[in-house]
């Protein structure tokens, strides 16, 4: 089955004895364990270069599925901060993204193709050796691979918007279009990583709501923040950096150019407010076995620290 991150609890929530008010509580609860440790955050520096050089090499493949790499670099960006360490080092990069994309393509039924990667004076991995790249992954992430995204929260944020009947739906759709837009290319801010998924995508409706119905934002705004769930001053926190990162213009290159999901819908409103148009899954089981390049018994990780570059000694 297709892992759906606007819907990551889909057993859940399509089960008999669910009520409406289940899913968003479970989400709420559970989100924190699908983020990156808040410590490791403060103390890494070095981990912003190394995600720099990693997004980079996400980028350079097309994706018919946009939500591919962005499950990726969640995976990455958890797993690296379980890690006591993750050097910048070129082999270990291209690595950690390739098993990422793998581990992504699994969840999301999507093709992968390591090819993509393998360019000539590049380092050159295996099946065999990504595998084993996979199960350490895995065991960082304790099995937790049905991500709680920013995504899982936009249908339930999006109904406190308000406005007349007969637009309502209208709208409501146009936001969430433009809002994952939003989600899909504030990725590659780091500093978005130390807010929690509802957050972030409380942000992006919001900003979303700024450019498509700016008459509408600051009652959309009080709504969003009389949510039990929501802390006020993390959210102006969060939007403040969503609509920082619109506003440097860094929302026009990244992995996902080619393959946003726009409707013309969404793309009708984005033009009006803006003035300019914007162009469980496969097995994760085998036999891990050191490949002719990587020599040595792969350690799984759990909750305890671990160097990446002893990974394979």
């Amino acid at each position: 089955m297709e892992f759906d991150l606007e819907n990551p609890l889909t057993s859940i929530s399509s089960s008999k004895d669910s009520d409406s008010k289940t899913t968003p509580l479970l989400l709420f609860s559970s989100e924190s364990d699908h983020m990156p440790s808040p410590d490791f955050l403060k103390t890494s520096v070095s981990y912003a270069l190394f995600r720099r050089e990693a997004i980079k090499i996400v980028s350079q493949a097309d994706y018919s599925d946009p939500f591919l790499p962005y499950l990726a670099v969640n995976y990455m960006d958890r797993f690296a901060s379980r890690l006591e360490n993750m050097e910048n080092k070129p082999w270990v990069v291209r690595l950690v993204v390739m098993s990422c994309l793998s581990l992504a393509s699994k969840m999301r039924n999507s093709d992968f193709s390591a090819s993509d990667f393998q360019r000539e004076g590049c380092f050159g991995f295996d099946e065999k050796t990504i595998n084993r790249m996979e199960v350490m992954i895995l065991h960082a992430l304790q099995w937790r691979m049905r991500s709680i995204t920013p995504f899982s929260f936009l249908e339930y944020f999006a109904l406190s918007f308000d406005t007349t009947a007969s637009e309502l739906a209208v709208k409501q759709r146009a936001l969430k279009s433009r809002a994952q837009d939003i989600i899909f290319k504030t990725q590659n801010e780091m500093k978005l990583l130390e807010f929690r998924p509802s957050a972030v995508a409380a942000s992006a409706l919001l900003a979303a709501c700024q450019e498509l119905f700016p008459l509408q934002f600051h009652s959309f705004e009080r709504s969003i923040s009389s949510c039990d769930c929501v802390n006020t001053d993390n959210l102006s926190r969060c939007l403040n950096h969503v609509q920082e990162t619109i506003m440097c213009g860094c929302l026009t290159e990244d992995y996902t150019k080619s393959s946003i999901r726009r409707t013309p819908l969404s793309v009708l409103y984005w033009e009006s407010a803006s003035g300019k148009s914007e162009s469980e899954s496969n097995s994760l089981s085998g036999t891990i076995i050191a490949s002719d390049d990587v020599i040595g018994v792969a350690r799984p990780i759990k909750r305890q620290k671990t160097d990446v570059n002893n990974m394979f000694l």
